[in-house]
């Protein structure tokens, strides 16, 4: 792979699509038109990822709660994509198990919900990873011992996708790279180039904010707006924007706390005590997580953090749910803060969990095509209708490229997944990994990349043969090793510590200091790596402390300190 500084270079010549925003969308928008063999150039401001897309609730679903709002056709559209998902991506894209607890007094009562399960399954054509069942008191005391009991009328079991959403982010975006895209990342749109007599958008003047400032114009033939939260503002970048305000974002806030303070074994599925709103208690290894908030956002989409009333309100549920393992905000080790780039709704008066999930393509009369909207589990087919959003107007202009091809990215595997075991046994792949090293990699650390960097792992586990100081652990007791940085340098276009910390690892989320404590080690790996001055590695290092400062700023505002 082309580093960072690579990526920036080749950019320059007229492409056939310029695609604006590094999130999930804007990736498998790249992927998808360099598959069929267009000329693509991807321009992120900051690193893949950096928005929502690695602020999700992390989770590759069928959406259960939309068959309520009788949304059949979306449910049926993400279970289908759910499936794709697992076989394209199956070392990200991992079963789960979600517990549905029905109380008296519930809003559905449990035939209900048992019914809605067997819609939930029938949409996936019973390719659910397993078919639900409906668990009595005494087994969900058993699967899952610290939920509430009292009126517990049972609870369906059914199974959706965890994932890692940063990592399959990046993973679209390589393997869009290997397809030739020029995937440039801290390349910041400044505005938007124009056919004089027509007025057309073809084309982008981008800033490099890490290498000097240098300016380019970057010529193309269709521009695709693929930026999530800021879709309004790079709309408005255009003189012919109608000015339409496509958007209505909202905030969603996920908390992270020991697993020993909030064990569970399952997904458990909560109504806030409170409004009702939908929430889950989620296992991820050694911690839980605990998500989400849903409330407007008008603010800049950079800085949204949680507040002390979103951690509040949070854990109020869990404490609902789980009154043997109560948890103050003191237990809270990190937090984190998404928006949802929702399509703004035509009528007033529509609260935020009402508002559609669905995602719309706007084609503006200055040629600009827009993608708003949408989910993390469709996102692959909503590129794909992009691209032939952008084909048509290719068409319309006698400019469509000669030779095109079906893209099939629903059948080529991401990067990782290429030749992974069709029986997925990870353990199996993580042995083959330790045995790449020569076994100079602990049992935990093999299956800990292979879940992680998928058949990838294999190349990791060779180098650490050849150089074995790679395999020290970055932070004493924690699975990630030295050699995580310099892959993610060489092989996956960080260019920051954060890059490193909170996206291509997820330390930021996952330590007790969320990586203060080895920040000055990755800053001087990677310094060595990319040839950073001491000024760019502090410089690195300060922008760092800040992101864990701004996801510690509810803390402020109590009077608890932390642990």
């Amino acid at each position: 792979m082309p580093t960072r500084q690579e990526m920036w270079e080749r950019l320059g010549e007229e492409v056939d699509v310029l695609v604006i925003g590094g999130g999930i969308t804007g990736a498998g928008i790249a992927r998808d038109a360099a598959r069929r063999g267009m000329t693509v150039a991807l321009v992120e401001m900051n690193d893949l990822a950096f928005g929502t897309s690695s602020r999700s609730s992390k989770l590759v679903h069928g959406g259960l709660r939309y068959l309520e709002h009788y949304e059949f056709s979306m449910v049926f559209e993400s279970v289908s994509e759910r499936r794709i998902l697992m076989d394209l991506a199956p070392h990200l894209v991992n079963p789960l198990g979600f517990l549905f607890p029905v109380y008296k007094g519930s809003r559905h009562n449990l035939f209900m919900i048992n019914a809605g399960m067997w819609l939930y399954d029938g949409l996936s054509l019973f390719r659910s990873p397993k078919i639900h069942k409906t668990l009595k008191p005494k087994e969900v005391a058993k699967v899952e011992p610290s939920l509430r009991r009292e009126g517990l009328k049972g609870a369906p079991l059914y199974y959706d996708c965890s994932t890692d959403d940063a990592r399959l982010t990046l993973e679209t975006a390589l393997d869009a790279a290997r397809q030739g895209a020029t995937i440039a990342t801290f390349a910041k749109v400044e505005g938007l180039l124009a056919d004089g007599p027509s007025g057309r958008v073809n084309g982008a003047r981008v800033r490099d904010t890490l290498g000097g400032s240098e300016l380019k114009e970057v010529r193309a033939k269709v521009v695709i707006n693929a930026t999530g939260p800021w879709t309004d503002a790079t709309r408005s970048l255009s003189e012919g924007s109608d000015g339409r305000r496509l958007l209505r974002p909202t905030k969603g806030v996920h908390v992270v706390v020991d697993a020993e303070k909030l064990p569970v074994q399952h997904a458990v599925v909560c109504f806030h005590p409170d409004d009702e709103r939908v929430l889950f208690a989620l296992p991820w290894g050694d911690r839980t997580y605990i998500g989400t908030t849903d409330t407007d956002y008008r603010g800049d989409p950079a800085a949204v953090a949680a507040t002390l009333e979103d951690v509040r309100y949070l854990l109020a549920a869990t404490n609902h749910y789980f009154p043997d393992c109560p948890l103050q905000p003191a237990d809270v080790l990190s937090t984190w803060a998404g928006l949802r780039p929702l399509v703004a709704p035509p009528e007033e008066g529509v609260s935020e969990s009402e508002v559609s999930r669905e995602h719309e393509i706007v084609v503006g009369r200055d040629g600009l095509i827009t993608i708003a909207g949408g989910k993390l589990t469709t996102y692959r087919r909503m590129a794909a209708e992009v691209v032939d959003s952008a084909v048509k107007l290719l068409k319309l202009m006698g400019q469509l490229p000669k030779g095109l091809r079906p893209a099939h990215t629903d059948e080529a595997p991401l990067p990782g997944g290429v030749d992974w075991p069709e029986d997925d046994d990870h353990d199996a792949v993580a042995r083959r990994v330790r045995a790449a090293s020569e076994d100079r990699l602990a049992p935990k650390v093999a299956r800990h990349l292979a879940d992680n960097y998928g058949m990838r792992a294999l190349e990791i586990g060779r180098r650490v043969a050849a150089q074995p100081e790679l395999a020290d652990p970055l932070i004493e007791g924690r699975p990630e090793i030295v050699a995580q940085v310099i892959w993610a340098a060489r092989e996956e276009l960080a260019a920051s510590v954060a890059d490193v910390l909170i996206r291509r690892t997820q330390i930021f989320y996952r330590d007790e200091e969320q990586g203060l404590g080895c920040a000055d080690r990755v800053a001087r790996l990677l310094g060595r790596e990319l040839g950073w001055t001491d000024a760019q590695r502090e410089a690195s290092l300060e922008a760092y402390r800040g992101e864990v400062a701004r996801s510690r700023e509810w803390r402020s505002e109590s009077a608890e300190q932390p642990r």
